[in-house]
């Protein structure tokens, strides 16, 4: 990536360039392991017989539904009340019926109750706590912790940044959040602002929806394949390939480039385009959108958003040792403001259901298809 000047630093300063340079320059041509080299544990008070328990969970007349605040692709999340407990919570309930076909109906909800348990044994300050979840008929429920706050889409748009430290800040907490849970073998997929709840005046940070993306996971929607969300994602994920651990750094180093310009890295208004992008082409030095940003923390985006995962981080806690080094060598002063830049066009920032040709995946017949539609436009 283009560079501003050679750092002239030395001592601890000189460590974090050795290291993080040496990291892009070194990497081994092949890596066997697809998550950190840490040995399994269980979360925190829970013990083995806890983590894998597959003990039924309560019903869903045990929680008293109040008003809804929130609406995602497939699901409809309700502040609700744990009558047994009198504890307030957030409902989601997945419309799983209505997505899937009939066929991949049981098996996705089998998915679905296995990856919340294992999301119910996340015990980390940062993490947003999954309190149980369930089956409603053909459908499925999850209740979560209720938290105060906002999520970070609403700091992600020119003129309501945050500050330059405080974005660091944030990408430390998320990265160290995100090596425990791929310590405990749960990959997150759906990195986002939208899924990370930010308390500002109590400092609390929460990061959302560990298991869910991984619902439409191989399954056939309705309308095609539940993804996630096109600009956040890593080019494996994206080309429908197996994910682990790295792939989420990539999305935390996307979420931090918005956060700190903005706008995304890669964007367009073609799916088949954004596609290219990500797949092929580096992302804009983060200094070309935000000028007076120091270097250290542009090379930390771009191992981040490295197109191949051998090059990228090997652990969320090498990326937080990095952001943290960012914040004492070159971060004791708060940066220039960033300039108004024109927003770009959202809509492979939400979550889409795309085709499986779209996604790079294997196609369902021999027949070449044509150009990859826009899944925001009606057909």
């Amino acid at each position: 990536m283009a560079s501003d000047g050679k750092p002239g630093k030395s001592g601890a300063a000189g460590g974090f360039w050795q290291r993080l340079i040496g990291r892009v320059a070194e990497a081994p041509p092949i890596e066997q392991s697809t998550l950190p080299a840490i040995q399994q544990t269980h979360a925190p008070g829970a013990s083995a017989g806890q983590a894998t328990s597959a003990t039924a969970p309560p019903d869903l007349h045990d929680f008293e539904l109040g008003a809804e605040i929130g609406r995602g692709a497939m699901a409809i999340v309700y502040k609700a009340t744990q009558r047994s407990t009198g504890r307030q919570v957030a409902i989601k309930r997945l419309a799983l019926s209505r997505e899937f076909s009939a066929d991949d109906l049981a098996d996705v909800r089998e998915r679905f109750m296995r990856e919340a348990r294992a999301a119910r044994a996340l015990e980390h300050p940062d993490i947003l706590q999954v309190v149980d979840a369930g089956q409603d008929g053909r459908d499925a429920w999850i209740a979560l912790e209720y938290v105060l706050g906002r999520d970070l889409s609403l700091f992600a748009k020119a003129g309501n940044l945050l500050p330059v430290r405080e974005v660091v800040q944030i990408g430390a907490r998320l990265a160290h959040a995100l090596h425990y849970a791929h310590s405990q073998g749960i990959i997150h997929r759906d990195i986002k602002p939208a899924n990370v709840m930010l308390d500002r005046i109590n400092g609390g940070l929460k990061l959302m929806d560990f298991g869910i993306a991984r619902v439409g996971d191989g399954s056939r929607t309705r309308t095609g394949l539940v993804l996630g969300t096109p600009s956040f994602m890593s080019p494996e994920q994206l080309a429908g390939l197996t994910v682990d651990g790295r792939s989420d750094l990539y999305s935390l180093g996307v979420l931090l480039y918005q956060l700190l310009t903005g706008t995304l890295p890669h964007q367009s208004d073609s799916m088949a385009r954004l596609m290219q992008q990500i797949a092929t082409e580096p992302a804009p030095d983060v200094r070309i959108r935000r000028p007076g940003l120091p270097e250290s923390l542009a090379l930390v985006l771009a191992v981040a958003q490295e197109k191949r995962p051998e090059l990228r981080y090997a652990s969320g806690e090498q990326m937080a040792r990095d952001l943290e080094a960012v914040l004492i060598m070159d971060l004791q002063n708060e940066p220039p403001a960033a300039e108004p830049v024109k927003s770009p066009d959202a809509a492979f920032a939400q979550t889409l259901r795309l085709t499986p040709e779209e996604a790079g995946q294997n196609r369902l017949s021999s027949v070449e298809p044509g150009e990859p539609r826009d899944p925001t436009q009606s057909t």
